[in-house]
């Protein structure tokens, strides 16, 4: 049965099988000793050594026709290399790989193609986008002014789909049509369903990667990556870790990096209102713990822990009966989970427009973003220690959990006889969106990965850097939002369960993310790149964990690594500073002409008469100015520096100010190639966006064009924030 399974191999190949009966005869006497022909076969290939003494082979053996011994085995032998070329991984070499298909990696991607290099990106599941089309609706950007490059190019497209020049909020299926279009315009290869399980190093530099079928592990279809540079743009770090760069998990001591907010936090945010019994049995310690207290012991405050924030699914729900699916009971469901929430709904006066108990995110659509929120929701707290470092099996284990407990949640509020009937009566109003996630049961797809792994790279990000103390002289990005830690564990204190973990610190500025945070240190890996498990503290990281901050970055670490292509050098070494340039210069790198910002506090470029106060809050970049404007009299002059003649549409940014606060008539005077045109809006129905101003030709130079706000013509205060000219293709 063997020999004839072989002969079939090479009957479609008759130029083998010719060669293999043109061996000459006078070579088979050495094959006439079973031993010798023993030790022949099992070393050129041990995996058929069963059938050396099957009685389809003996009965060869045993006959006297050993002329056809030298054909037989060499048949055999050719048959087992065939067999074994089968089950090696297949090979794909190309110039970059990125590894997860996040928001920050179709980014890289495309940034890598539009970089002249050939590229693979590898996503383990079935979607890209990662959290910006699976659910995270309700960006958290902080502060606009930091979203540069593509990333901002993706909001713009947002704002296409809604005729808008921008939008930050949007449901699933617009941003994952928004993703896709990326995917197209670069004509990306990606490869779905891929998760890695090893990675080649040699020399300190990534060879290869070796990639399983998700979906069938066990089977042997594996697939290995050759490239020249790597970037890791998954939330877990999952390729960095497999090459053996070393990286953080959980939360250091304040005094390991001087910070203040790290560590063990205990806050009044996302609380327990005082008394809520911890036990099976109220009163009764030894019936032992509600359903999701872990028995942890409250440590000093700022001491540092493997602990990370929780997760959730961003749930987008809707209030339109018509595009509504009811909330269902799962299959799982365990009311128990739920059973410290009815304790606090009887301490606490729990509602859904009072944020404790969601936070909905007004998406367009009639349709909401729903985060976690209070002192129990949609945070499975304390349940995903495990997940970083775990294997495919526990993650998948975790993430069901939160499928389960989420979904379990949402039918607790609307069935549960120990939620009031007001507040069942108020959650039943919403439903699962029918048109979104429409291939996952209306359910996102993408678990919120808060934090994992994080890079112990050549520079660490810290509480400094975020609040400006600490800056860095190679930014390749910038981030703008508060350091924001969701909490860590539930435990047991004084009697009382608490929350433990949360962050929640704002106010400062925008501040620069260091090259150096993104790159493995030189003595362990010099050809790979780590833009959204970067390297930095667990309180500095809640700052930086922002979707649009890793499409910056993604973009950022593509165009490093094919600087590393192009230079032959290590990803530790290449030019910084032609980096930078490309990215300003260049920012969709598609040789376009780049837009021309002006901010206020831009002082080399604005001109102002009258009186005008620095403000801070509800704005563009960290500041603005505003103006009484009692007299009538004051103005303030925006002077943009033109690099390229071109006709450009200008846009004023409106700061979200109270209404009484805000004009109601803001007139300005636009200069360039064409004279000065006057321009009027009614800023209070633009609040918080960019409002056009017109179309305009500008010729180069400096002093040559300005956007002059006149006082004169305008009716109420002034305020000046920012003003952006876009070139018109």
């Amino acid at each position: 049965m063997f020999i004839f399974s072989s002969l079939s191999i090479f009957s479609k190949n008759s130029l083998l099988l010719g060669l293999l009966y043109s061996i000459p005869y006078k070579y088979s006497s050495c094959f006439k000793n079973l031993s010798n022909i023993y030790i022949v076969v099992s070393l050129c290939c041990p995996s058929i050594n069963s059938y050396l003494f099957s009685s389809t082979f003996l009965t060869i053996i045993g006959c006297k026709q050993y002329k056809l011994f030298p054909v037989f085995l060499c048949i055999t032998l050719f048959s087992c290399h065939f067999q074994k070329k089968e089950n090696t991984s297949a090979v794909k070499e190309v110039d970059i790989c990125i590894y997860g298909g996040t928001s920050a990696g179709v980014v890289a991607a495309y940034s890598a193609k539009k970089m002249g290099k050939s590229v693979l990106l590898v996503e383990p599941g079935k979607y890209l986008g990662g959290m910006t089309t699976g659910g995270l609706g309700m960006t958290d950007i902080g502060n606009k002014y930091a979203v540069t490059g593509l990333a901002r190019l993706f909001y713009r497209r947002i704002g296409e789909h809604y005729n808008k020049f921008e939008q930050w909020t949007f449901p699933p299926s617009v941003a994952t049509a928004t993703m896709n279009r990326f995917v197209k315009d670069a004509d990306l290869d990606v490869l779905y369903y891929r998760r890695i399980t090893d990675a080649q190093v040699q020399n300190k530099r990534i060879k290869s990667i070796t990639l399983e079928d998700s979906q069938q592990p066990d089977k042997k279809t594996l697939i290995r990556v050759k490239a020249k540079q790597f970037i890791d743009c998954s939330y877990e770090g999952d390729l960095m870790a497999k090459a053996g760069v070393s990286y953080f998990v959980g939360r250091e001591g304040n005094e390991e990096h001087d910070e203040t907010l790290n560590g063990v936090q205990m806050s009044f945010w996302h609380q327990f209102p005082d008394g809520v019994d911890p036990y099976l049995k109220e009163g009764d310690p030894n019936s032992g713990l509600c359903w999701g207290i872990q028995p942890n012991t409250l440590k000093e405050r700022g001491s540092g822990d493997k602990l990370v924030q929780a997760y959730n699914f961003r749930l987008c729900l809707t209030d339109n009966k018509e595009n509504q699916r009811p909330f269902e009971k799962p299959e799982n469901y365990d009311p128990a989970k739920y059973e410290l929430l009815a304790r606090a709904i009887r301490k606490m006066d729990l509602h859904i427009d009072n944020y404790l108990l969601f936070n909905w995110g007004m998406m367009p659509d009639n349709k909401y973003d729903v985060n976690n929120r209070g002192p129990l929701s949609t945070d499975m707290i304390g349940m995903n220690y495990e997940y970083p470092d775990g294997n495919y099996a526990t993650r998948e284990r975790i993430w069901q959990e939160h499928v389960d407990y989420t979904k379990g949640l949402l039918y607790f509020l609307t069935h549960d006889e120990r939620v009031p009937s007001k507040l069942r009566d108020q959650v039943s109003r919403f439903g699962w969106a029918k048109d979104e996630f429409v291939d996952n049961d209306n359910f996102p797809t993408q678990l919120y990965v808060r934090e994992a792994r994080r890079l112990n790279g050549e520079y660490i990000m810290t509480q400094k850097n975020c609040q400006g103390e600490e800056t860095v002289g190679d930014a390749i990005g910038m981030a703008a939002y508060g350091m924001d830690s969701h909490n860590c564990q539930r435990i047991v204190t004084n009697g009382m369960v608490k929350n433990e973990g949360d962050v929640q610190y704002h106010g400062f500025p925008p501040y620069p993310i260091s090259y150096k945070s993104i790159t493995p240190k030189r003595e362990e890996c010099t050809n790979l790149l780590v833009p959204v498990c970067i390297s930095s503290t667990h309180i500095a990281f809640g700052s930086i964990r922002m979707e649009p901050v890793f499409m910056v970055l993604g973009q950022s670490a593509a165009v490093a690594s094919a600087l590393a292509i192009d230079d032959n050098t290590d990803v530790q070494t290449i030019d910084v500073t032609k980096l930078r340039k490309i990215l300003k210069e260049n920012p969709y790198l598609d040789g376009s002409t780049p837009e021309i910002l002006v901010d206020d506090s831009d002082i080399d470029k604005i001109e102002r008469s009258g009186h005008w106060q620095k403000s801070f809050g509800a704005h563009y970049k960290n500041s603005f100015l505003k103006s009484a404007n009692q007299k009538n009299n004051c103005s303030f002059t925006f002077m943009p520096v033109i690099k390229k003649a071109d006709t450009y549409e200008v846009f004023f940014y409106c700061t979200a100010l109270p209404d009484q606060e805000m004009p109601e008539v803001m007139a300005f005077d636009i200069t360039g190639k064409e004279g000065t045109k006057q321009v009027e809006i009614s800023p209070r129905s633009h609040k918080g966006a960019w409002v056009s101003l017109g179309t305009y030709a500008f010729e180069k130079g400096n002093w040559t064009s300005s956007i002059k706000i006149d006082g004169c013509r305008s009716k109420g205060a002034l305020f000046a924030d920012a003003i952006i000219l876009v070139p018109k293709k």
